[in-house]
């Protein structure tokens, strides 16, 4: 009888067709979640014309979605833990598919709220578990690259919204842009079909005929037996309550740490994706203008994912997260100030690159700091404590703009958040990872070999 460590078998394993089913399928959903997010601050202009309300009332309704997000972080990154990422993941796309279109049929600020709100819990509970599948599915050579990549489709989301934003608002009007929204509910009954579930899930719940198979397509040297027994490290068992484990072996300051880095962090990215196109137009571009700074920013979060993943994969991530928040604190903060139009596209992307391609690195550094058992519950609760500043930043900056404040001031009060996560990032102890651990471990386990 063997013993297989599914640990030892995802970090040796090479990247083969079964890595790019997981990551097609984790990009593919996070692309949706990216457009369900970026399209209310596409369409605001609109929205705020259309149903007469001012900007502190626009960015209350730009915040239930967050709001609802900060739930669905934590309770539906938790819930996965215990159900399984599948069903979770499908629950997920349903609600934000379903009620960001519904919310494009009516012209109500409070219905809207409350079918964003809606949509918020699916879009902020798919996020947790679908880094926690690319964390736990990916080689760890490549592992933090792998989550970029795959968070990379935020992005494409944002300027898909951008580019559909651009055409169908003129013609067609702002409903238009939410209703392309109810698409990927079709991709539900597929996810049952063909999205992998945990390992850790399958072991809990005695299902190892799945798991064999599971196993034998993550790493094809593995030939199943049936005599085989799957082992889990003592940290990776959950229990009934896995909340506990992020506080456990030394890990309780760098949770905190690590919301703190979220929260400005998250505050940056929504204070941009919801306000840039209003405050480029008042600072004298048009509409169409202003969407491109929108495209930009979301190709510059593209870039700084990719490129951030690589170099957190041959560099200290933390030090990589650091490095990247600085860069944020001046790129933003020189968006106040009157450029040449190249330097001025320049800084835009550099400050997408260094917000949203910074949160996605830092959700790859989240997801291998917690053990296998407890991951999703660890992202949720990081993502859902970082809302608190994805809910303020569109208020905050919603009543600056409503204050008529020079443009400088407005973009200094979102960069300064950036300093403030660079210094949590500094006192995280990596030491205390669990990456950290099975660095030491897989360094003594042969490659392809997952049984001992």
């Amino acid at each position: 009888m063997r013993q297989i460590d599914v640990h030892a078998l995802a970090d040796k394993a090479r990247f083969n067709r079964f890595h790019g089913l997981v990551l097609l399928w984790c990009a593919l959903i996070i692309v949706f979640d990216g457009y369900d997010l970026a399209v209310v601050g596409i369409a605001l202009p609109s929205i705020m014309q259309s149903m007469n309300v001012g900007p502190a009332n626009a960015g209350l309704m730009v915040s239930s979605a967050l709001f609802g997000m900060m739930f669905g972080n934590i309770i539906l990154g938790t819930i996965a833990d215990r159900i399984g990422r599948r069903w979770a993941v499908a629950i997920c796309v349903a609600m934000f598919s379903i009620f960001t279109a519904a919310a494009g049929l009516t012209n109500d600020p409070v219905m809207f709220s409350i079918f964003r709100f809606i949509a918020g819990v699916g879009i902020g509970g798919v996020m947790p578990n679908v880094v926690a599948q690319m964390t736990e599915y990916s080689p760890l050579r490549i592992r933090s690259m792998m989550v970029t990549v795959m968070f990379s489709g935020y992005s494409v989301g944002g300027m898909l919204a951008a580019l559909v934003g651009k055409g169908m608002i003129e013609h067609y009007g702002w409903p238009s842009v939410f209703l392309v929204a109810g698409l990927p509910v079709v991709l539900v009954p597929f996810i049952f079909r063909s999205f992998p579930e945990s390992m850790p899930f399958l072991v809990r719940k005695g299902r190892f005929d799945e798991l064999r198979n599971t196993a034998a397509r993550l790493d094809p040297s593995y030939k199943p037996q049936a005599s085989d027994r799957f082992e889990l490290p003592q940290e990776d068992r959950a229990d009934s309550a896995p909340i506990k484990h992020l506080f456990q072996d030394g890990r309780g300051f760098s949770t905190v740490m690590f919301w703190m880095s979220f929260l400005m962090c998250l505050f940056m990215v929504y204070a941009l994706s919801s306000w840039l196109t209003k405050l480029m137009a008042s600072a004298g571009y048009s509409l169409g203008s202003a969407l491109t700074f929108v495209l930009v920013l979301n190709f510059g979060a593209m870039v700084g994912a990719i490129g951030g993943g690589w170099l957190a994969d041959r560099f200290h991530i933390k030090h990589v997260l650091v490095t990247m928040y600085l860069l944020a604190a001046v790129s933003i903060t020189l968006l106040g100030y009157p450029l040449s139009t190249p330097v001025l596209f320049l800084m835009v992307g550099l400050a997408g690159a260094s917000t949203i391609g910074t949160q996605i690195v830092n959700l790859a550094y989240v997801g291998q700091f917690y053990p296998m058992a407890v991951r999703s519950t660890g992202i949720g609760w990081a993502l859902g404590v970082g809302r608190i500043g994805a809910l303020a930043a569109p208020i905050v900056i919603g009543t600056l703009v409503g204050m008529a404040l020079p443009l400088q001031q407005n973009f200094m009060a979102i960069s300064i958040p950036a300093v403030l996560a660079a210094v949590a990032t500094l006192l995280i102890h990596h030491g205390r990872s669990a990456s950290s651990r099975h660095e030491d471990v897989s360094a003594t386990i042969p490659d392809a070999v997952p049984a001992r």
